[in-house]
């Protein structure tokens, strides 16, 4: 979360390119949404299961980021690709997530679709500061879809969320590669139905009936991206800029008990 947001910085202050990162994590963490309140954990049970927690600068509910792909666009917010508001944006970068998942040969996709009427325009400073296209119900983020997220079968495939800061829009996404959709359930204090959200969720192994690296979805999407929304991608390393802010970043914000526990 720290390098995404020193990424940012660095784009504000046009000393790299939009950046489209690709990463897992490790060991397995729960993250909530920036405003979601750190109320809405079992902790007990998270320390139990051995899984970290952070806080996403993004929007949206919790994410159990396991066995799952983690993408994140970090592009100035005058660029075509996410002109308009929050909803308009998330829908042009859905091109991409679309073309990189029919690459992996996932059928039956559908990402133009509006599944509430609240507007987003004129939102408050938080919410335009995190941001999901829609709000979405309970604590879980791969529970409901949003306006223009990403589902197979009418199950969400994909979760996303933005931030907009220094002209910059960040939009982080996890796609789950395999196993066990509820994983998430017992580490909540609700401790939400599995059956509900087995129900509304799948992972990409599930749709297409075999296992899917994190190797092969990392390719695919990146291929996606490119031609969807007709970019040319260069592999790159941080700056030295941008591994100094990471580490000011996770030591005095992400790292800290005032971030993650803020709400």
């Amino acid at each position: 979360m720290a390098r995404d947001e020193a990424i940012l910085r660095a784009v504000a202050a046009d000393l790299v390119p939009p950046t489209l990162c690709l990463y897992a994590w490790e060991p397995a963490c729960l993250s909530l949404g920036r405003g979601q309140p750190l109320a809405d954990v079992d902790l007990p049970a998270l320390q139990a299961a051995g899984f970290d927690l952070v806080r996403r600068p993004t929007g949206g509910k919790a994410i159990l980021h396991v066995d799952e792909l983690t993408y994140s666009v970090i592009v100035p917010q005058a660029a075509p690709h996410v002109a308009g508001g929050i909803v308009e944006s998330y829908r042009r970068l859905s091109a991409g997530l679309v073309r990189g998942l029919e690459r992996l040969g996932v059928a039956g996709l559908v990402a133009d679709q509006r599944v509430g009427n609240r507007r987003l325009a004129g939102a408050c400073p938080e919410l335009v500061a995190g941001a999901c296209p829609e709000p979405v119900e309970g604590p879980v983020c791969f529970e409901v879809p949003a306006d223009y997220e990403i589902t197979t079968g009418g199950r969400k495939l994909v979760g996303s969320a933005q931030m907009r800061a220094e002209g910059v829009v960040l939009q982080h996404g996890a796609l789950p590669l395999y196993g066990d959709i509820t994983r998430i359930c017992p580490l909540l204090a609700t401790h939400p139905a599995p059956a509900r959200v087995r129900a509304r969720a799948t992972t990409v192994a599930e749709a297409l009936g075999r296992p899917v690296t994190w190797d092969e979805a990392a390719d695919a999407l990146a291929v996606g991206f490119a031609e969807a929304l007709n970019l040319h991608l260069n592999p790159g390393t941080l700056t030295n800029e941008e591994r100094t802010w990471t580490e000011e970043l996770r030591t005095n914000k992400y790292a800290t008990d005032a971030w993650t526990g803020r709400i």
